[in-house]
């Protein structure tokens, strides 16, 4: 691989991460309008998310996997980028595959989730089972678009979904 295409792929890998990071950002925060502007802009305030009602302590922890998810999905894009393929399918599967799904499930009662939620959460983690198996090829032609696939998932949760508080 020559040095200006691997080059390419580093920048277009942590401009790809940059956008997930501050779309997932949006996505678990309100956004406040500055004073000075008169009118918000609505599809950044406006939030049509259905509410995951978890007490406090639950709540908490679910943002901490969330967190989590997050930041395995950055170790894993510096992995690839550092062409280190076993790492990035060992934080693949035990991070974000089904290992995590039963994980998460026996700490958490997943029948308070909806069913919407719990297949979301499967797809995720078929998506995430699915990078793992591709991963070892070491190519990226293959790679990325079923990284883009765990994005997509991710993204989709995180548009169906918020944390609230029950009342």
């Amino acid at each position: 691989m020559s040095r200006l295409y691997r080059g390419r792929q580093i920048i277009l890998g942590r401009v790809a991460l940059g956008i997930l990071c501050v779309g997932l950002s949006a996505g678990c925060t309100k956004v406040e309008p500055r004073p000075s502007e008169e009118q918000p802009i609505s599809y950044l305030t406006s939030d049509a998310r259905h509410s995951l009602p978890l007490s406090s302590s639950a709540e908490k922890e679910h943002r901490t996997v969330m967190l989590q998810h997050l930041e395995t999905i950055q170790v894993i894009v510096n992995a690839l980028v550092e062409e280190d393929y076993e790492l990035a399918r060992g934080l693949t599967e035990l991070h974000l595959g089904f290992f995590m799904h039963r994980l998460a499930k026996a700490s958490q009662p997943f029948e308070n989730f909806p069913p919407v939620y719990q297949e979301l959460a499967a797809a995720h983690n078929a998506a995430a089972e699915e990078l793992a198996r591709i991963i070892p090829t070491r190519d990226m032609k293959q790679i990325l678009p079923q990284f883009n696939n765990v994005l997509k998932a991710c993204v989709a949760c995180h548009l169906e979904f918020k944390i609230t508080e029950p009342s």
